[in-house]
């Protein structure tokens, strides 16, 4: 059930479009190139330019491997039952060079890779207990700069709380585009 839907091009103007900056170059920033996320986190313009000013950073600018980031962000949207999260994330998963295989296997909590192994069981506790534990977060910091692992914790949290609210505003997986 869609609770907010995504905004119509009749209802986009000039704070929509500032509220999307960040993320979207400026040829991008008009309703029908932004997707139905943006669409509907605009909706409270204020809140997306700032919300989105943070995850820009987690998306663009972080620390973490392209394919470590989507390995967490998989694991977060099949924790959280998450359906929207989980169609747009697979796409760029197989961006960041994961097989479906992998895809399928990091929804599950499980990887070969020992460093995949590490970041999706960060999900996990962090899911579970808000904390991760002394040996995970030693086990990450062999791996990851302190960046890196403050970026991980970050893009989890963010992650977590983007699938409430998609869960809890009723997203369309159709409409990802």
């Amino acid at each position: 059930m869609t609770r907010l839907p995504p905004i119509t091009a009749e209802e986009w103007g000039d704070q929509e479009r500032k509220a999307v900056s960040s993320l979207m170059p400026e040829g991008r920033r008009e309703r029908a190139d932004v997707g139905a996320a943006l669409a509907t986190l605009v909706r409270h313009p204020a809140l997306a330019r700032r919300f989105l000013t943070f995850n820009t950073h987690l998306l663009i600018h972080s620390t973490l491997p392209a394919r470590l980031r989507e390995l967490a962000i998989l694991r977060v949207a099949r924790r959280r039952d998450c359906v929207f999260e989980w169609v747009h994330h697979t796409e760029l998963a197989r961006q960041a060079g994961l097989t479906d295989a992998e895809i399928e296997a990091a929804g599950r909590g499980e990887a070969a890779d020992p460093l995949d192994l590490l970041v999706l069981r960060a999900v996990d506790e962090l899911d579970d207990g808000s904390a991760l534990t002394d040996e995970t977060w030693a086990a990450l910091g062999e791996h990851l700069s302190e960046h890196q692992l403050m970026d991980l914790v970050f893009t989890i949290g963010a992650y977590c709380l983007l699938a409430m609210a998609f869960n809890t505003f009723g997203l369309d997986p159709d409409l990802h585009h």
